[in-house]
């Protein structure tokens, strides 16, 4: 395990959005779907890909609140441009359960 100061920790955008679409992405190596995630007026709308076809259907996740860094460089994915990294716990099978806040809060509210 990597240690770092708190400093570093703070220098990282965790911030809620909301998921408003779910597209294939029939592009990707792993099973994955593109997200446009609601991080509401100051940050806006983005765009990632998540490797979470295994729990997560598309219906199931329009509206859902998710947490993600915001702040990282965009990364080229296939055709996709990813604005964001969408966070989640891997588990022993190597699928991906979502970190999720456990009550509603404002997109955009951050992690703290």
């Amino acid at each position: 395990m990597n240690q770092f100061s708190g400093t570093d920790f703070e220098k990282i955008e965790l911030r809620v959005g909301t998921i408003i679409a779910v597209d294939d992405f029939p592009e990707a190596h792993k099973p994955a779907w593109i997200l446009t995630i609601d991080f509401g007026t100051d940050i806006g709308e983005r765009k990632s890909s998540a490797q979470i076809t295994d729990h997560y259907d598309k219906v199931s996740l329009i509206g859902r609140q998710i947490i993600a860094v915001v702040n990282f460089p965009p990364k080229q994915i296939g055709p996709l441009q990813s604005e964001c990294l969408v966070t989640g716990f891997y588990r022993e099978d190597g699928s991906v359960i979502l970190a999720v806040p456990d009550q509603n809060v404002p997109n955009g509210a951050k992690l703290g």
